[in-house]
C-alpha cells in the first residue's frame, strides 16, 4: 500500500487531480503557456482583492491594470495574525498551515488552500522522477532537522514512517555519528539522499578521510539532492566524488514549495507551473536577464493567503537565453538582508565575503567548516572547526584576499571552535550581519 499516497488523500489534498492538472501545464505549447501564464496571474490577483480584505487593503491605491505597479510583499507585511490575512471562506481549521524555520528572522505562519499544497507535491514528484526517484515509494536518507521532543517530535517521526525515510541527525556532526551513518547505508537500499547542504558536505568529508565511496558500500543510491543552504562549486565536486551520484541542487521556500531545480541538462530550471519568479532592482522594477537582482515571487494558486511578488529575500539572476516557459537560474547570492557593508561606502552580498574566504581556508585539509559574522563596519569574526590554529601562512594570504576583494583596512578576528551553531532546524548560515 502506498502509504504516502494515501496520507495525502486521508487528509484532503487532492493529489490525483493536482497530478493530472500539472502534467496538463506542463504539455502546452509555447503560445498557450503565456496564454495561461499572464491568465493566472491575473486571476489570483483579481481573487485575492475580491476575496480578501487584508490584501485588498494592503494594494489600496496600486494601478492594478499594471503588474508592475502591484506592491512587493514582505515577510514584515504578514507579521499579523495569520486570521486576519486569510481569504474568506478559508480557516485555520480547513488549509494546510506552515511556519518558516526563522533563519533569516522572525518565524512566518502561513497557510495554503489544500489544491495549491497538493500542487506543490506534484511539483516535487514530478521533478524528481526526472531522476528515476519515486518521491511515494523510494528509500530516502534525509538529513533535515526536527523537534526534538513534543508533538512535532512526533508529527516528523510518523512523517518519516510514511514517507519510507531515514532521518539522520543534523545536530550531532561527530565522527562517532558518521560512523553510524556508514553502518545505516551498509544495511539499506537507499535510492537517494535529500537534506541540508552543510551537513552533507561534512559527511562527505569524513567519507573522504576513510577513503569510503557512499556508493560502493550503498549500490541502491541513485542521486543526492541538497537543499536549504548554499551549494559551493567546490562543495559540490566534493559531493560528487565521495558518494559517488549526482548532485542536485533544490532551491525551494516553506511559503512557495519548489523554485528551481537542476534538470537533466544540469541548468538551475526555474519552476513557472505554479510560480511566477521575477528578478527586481532596488525601486522594484524587472531587471534583465542576466543582471542581479531581489528574488519576488507569486504563488499562482494559493487561494488562502496571498503570496503576491513576494520578496522571498533573496539575491539571484536568470540565464539571458532563458524562455517564458522555461527560464533557468544563473546565480544564486543568498540573502539580501545578509550584506556586507564596508566603511568607504562598498557593499556586497555576505556571502562575497565567504567565498572570498572560503578557498583559502578550506585548503586546509584539517579545517571542516567555517562561518562569518560582520561585528561592526571594519570589523568581521571567522569561526572555524579545527583541531589545531591556522598558521600564521593561513592567516596572512586571508587578511590578503580581504583586502585584494574588499578593501583594506578591515579587522579580522579568527576564533576556533569544536563545533558550529546551528538554528534550531540545524540549519548553518554562513554570513551574518550584526549591524543594524
Amino acid at each position: 500500500m502506498n502509504f504516502f499516497n494515501l496520507s495525502l488523500q486521508l487528509k484532503g489534498f487532492p493529489i490525483k487531480k493536482a497530478k493530472q492538472d500539472f502534467a496538463q501545464i506542463q504539455s502546452q505549447s509555447e503560445d498557450e503557456f503565456i496564454a495561461y501564464f499572464q491568465n493566472k496571474k491575473r486571476q489570483i490577483l483579481e481573487y485575492h482583492l475580491n476575496n480578501n480584505p487584508f490584501y485588498k487593503n494592503f494594494v489600496k491605491g496600486a494601478d492594478l491594470s499594471d503588474w508592475n505597479s502591484i506592491p512587493i510583499t514582505h515577510k514584515s507585511d504578514l507579521q499579523i495574525p495569520l486570521a486576519q490575512r486569510l481569504s474568506t471562506g478559508f480557516t485555520t481549521k480547513n488549509c494546510h498551515l506552515h511556519k518558516t524555520s526563522g533563519s533569516s528572522g522572525t518565524p512566518l505562519i502561513f497557510a495554503k488552500d489544500k489544491y495549491c499544497h497538493a500542487l506543490t507535491w506534484a511539483n516535487f514528484m514530478d521533478r524528481y522522477a526526472w531522476y528515476g526517484i519515486d518521491v511515494e515509494t523510494s528509500k530516502q536518507a534525509r538529513f533535515y532537522g526536527m523537534p526534538l521532543s513534543g508533538t512535532g517530535h512526533y508529527k516528523e517521526r510518523l512523517k518519516d514512517k510514511l514517507g519510507n525515510r531515514h532521518r539522520f541527525s543534523v545536530f550531532d556532526l561527530s565522527d562517532d555519528a558518521f560512523e553510524r551513518h556508514i553502518h545505516q547505508f551498509e544495511k539499506t537500499a537507499f535510492d537517494y539522499i535529500n537534506g541540508y547542504t552543510s551537513t552533507i558536505v561534512l559527511f562527505a568529508k569524513y567519507l573522504e578521510e576513510k577513503g569510503i565511496v557512499l556508493k560502493t558500500i550503498c549500490p541502491s543510491l541513485k542521486v543526492c539532492i541538497v537543499t536549504a543552504e548554499m551549494l559551493f562549486e567546490d562543495d559540490k565536486v566534493l559531493l560528487e566524488k565521495q558518494l559517488g551520484v549526482p548532485i542536485i541542487n533544490e532551491y525551494g521556500s516553506a511559503e512557495l514549495g519548489l523554485i528551481a531545480f537542476n534538470n537533466l541538462q544540469g541548468e538551475w530550471q526555474v519552476n513557472t507551473q505554479d510560480l511566477f519568479v521575477e528578478i527586481l532592482d532596488e525601486n522594484d522594477n524587472p531587471v534583465p536577464n542576466g543582471k542581479e537582482g531581489r528574488v519576488v515571487i507569486t504563488s499562482l494558486y494559493n487561494m488562502a493567503h496571498p503570496f503576491i511578488r513576494y520578496d522571498i529575500g533573496d539575491f539571484g539572476s536568470i540565464l539571458p537565453s532563458s524562455s517564458i516557459q522555461k527560464p533557468i537560474l544563473q546565480s544564486l547570492m543568498g540573502r539580501t538582508s545578509d550584506v556586507v557593508k564596508l566603511p568607504s561606502g562598498k557593499t556586497a552580498a555576505g556571502l562575497t565575503f565567504y567565498y572570498v574566504t572560503k578557498t583559502i581556508i578550506e585548503d586546509d585539509a584539517d579545517v571542516k567548516e567555517f562561518v562569518i559574522d560582520q561585528l561592526t563596519l571594519d570589523t568581521f569574526k571567522i569561526t572555524y572547526v579545527s583541531s589545531d590554529n591556522l598558521t600564521a601562512e593561513k592567516i596572512k594570504a586571508i587578511h590578503q584576499a580581504v583586502e585584494n576583494y574588499l578593501e583594506p583596512g578591515l579587522t579580522i578576528h579568527l576564533n576556533r571552535t569544536n563545533k558550529l551553531e546551528r538554528t534550531s532546524y540545524g540549519k548553518l548560515k554562513q554570513f551574518t550581519s550584526h549591524l543594524t
